[in-house]
């Protein structure tokens, strides 16, 4: 309004103050705008985070093969972030064999300060010069190997990640299957149990003393009960690790394992392969101290350009010249810094051997713990499923005496919940020997 009514003349510096002012307060804001960008995008990462098991039931995700799986968690974060790491490292091993950028001075040589001028003295003159430092392509070299080998390191660690990641994954599923199981088991348990205490009322009112067989029963059914609820906690601590892993929660079934084999050399660990990388990465540092010793060149050059001389002291003739010149350098101070560095370098190799070997040692530790406990789960299994078959002879023959009228039913049904107890532990036995199973194969290279 008011502007309208205002002379061009007034408008433009109102305008001009306006636009600063705005400017300026956009400027002020910008970092305020950006910082609200970044807690969006920090809110957004934890607002796309999956909900955990405990808050809310969510169905499982059905993927018709393992390989499926096996594709969702190469998308894991940790796997992209080495992936990235491994790519970083190539690039750095190309600038490596780069030069750095040439310096350029622009230059006033002998300039009188109270008098200044180009025509008055002799050595007055201007000067453009170009520097170029050239490294020794030794040390470049080794410096492009360091990276490249530490590059080999991280796919080698991305490969170890992903087996372990890979077995923890069929660690899951595999227990998952058997609390499913076992789940049933229980609830069929329950069922045994509603069973026995309706032939126990029946034997109470024929006069019968078993009072108390029904109390234990109620006892065991609240340990049934409780069962239930620590399968149904267990479950739900799996799903939030499954969700870790796949982002969902799967419902595949489990794939068949083998147990893979081991030769015996530990070059076949995983983890040995990563430590034999760390080895490499410190001989390429052994390679750059000692390239170190090696000396650094350099080049210059430079155009100085003269006036002719004007005043009643200048009688000279302007002229032009250029300079050049090569530089090196001299390990003169080697005994201070570079044999230092390569006598650490040589030690860092050393203990990159050291660490490669307890690493193999500890793994061969490691996948024979877990071959003992495999052993000793499947001998579990043959001594429940021996005693279950000791269970089933003596029920058929309480079950021949009951159908004689000698027997007490009671008693039959009181093994048939002996057996499911038992059938519940060999799946528990199975799940810890499959488990056992996959994380032996997580060890080792298969492939």
């Amino acid at each position: 309004m008011y502007i309208r009514h205002t002379s061009l003349r007034t408008v433009r510096p109102r305008a001009a103050i306006l636009s600063a002012l705005f400017g300026g307060i956009s400027v002020l804001c910008l970092p305020l705008a950006v910082s609200a960008q970044d807690t969006d995008y920090a809110v957004d990462l934890i607002g796309s985070a999956p909900k955990s098991p405990f808050q809310s039931q969510e169905a499982p995700t059905r993927m018709s093969s393992f390989s499926e799986l096996e594709d969702a968690l190469r998308l894991h974060p940790s796997l992209d972030a080495l992936n990235l790491s491994a790519e970083a490292n190539r690039q750095r091993a190309e600038g490596a064999l780069g030069l750095p950028d040439p310096v350029v001075s622009l230059q006033l040589n002998n300039v009188p300060l109270f008098d200044p001028s180009f025509s008055e003295y002799l050595p007055s003159n201007k000067a453009v010069g170009i520097r170029q430092a050239l490294p020794s392509r030794s040390e470049r070299k080794a410096n492009s190997l360091k990276s490249l080998r530490q590059a080999d390191s991280q796919d080698f660690e991305r490969d170890e990640q992903f087996a372990r990641l890979r077995g923890q994954l069929l660690v899951y599923l595999i227990e998952k299957h058997s609390l499913d199981v076992q789940r049933d088991y229980a609830r069929e348990r329950q069922y045994k149990y509603d069973e026995l205490a309706d032939i126990i009322d029946i034997e109470i009112n024929a006069g019968r003393p078993l009072v108390f067989r029904l109390a234990q029963v109620d006892v065991e059914r609240t340990e049934v009960s409780r069962t239930l609820a620590e399968l149904d906690g267990r479950e739900a601590q799996i799903n939030a690790e499954l969700i870790n892993l796949l982002g969902f929660i799967p419902d595949t079934d489990v794939p068949a394992l083998t147990r893979a084999p081991w030769t015996g050399n530990a070059i076949a660990f995983y983890g040995v392969r990563v430590a034999d990388a760390a080895v490499q990465v410190s001989d390429a540092d052994v390679q750059r101290a000692e390239a170190d010793f090696k000396p650094d060149w350099g080049v210059n050059l430079t155009y100085q350009q003269r006036e002719s001389g004007q005043g009643p002291r200048s009688n000279f003739d302007g002229e032009d010249w250029i300079s050049g010149g090569v530089t090196f350098s001299i390990p003169l101070w080697a005994g201070k810094r570079q044999e230092p560095n390569l006598r650490a370098a040589k030690t860092d190799r050393n203990a990159a051997l050291a660490r490669r070997t307890a690493i193999a040692r500890q793994l061969q530790s490691e996948w024979s713990r877990y071959d003992a406990r495999r052993e000793t789960a499947s001998a579990n299994i043959r001594i429940i499923e021996q005693k279950i078959s000791a269970i089933e002879e003596q029920t058929a023959a309480q079950l021949i005496s009951y159908e004689a009228g000698t027997g007490d039913y009671s008693s039959i049904i009181d093994g048939e919940i002996a057996i499911l107890m038992l059938r519940s532990e060999i799946v528990k036995e199975q799940s810890l020997r499959d488990q056992m199973i996959a994380k032996m194969n997580s060890l080792l290279v298969t492939s």
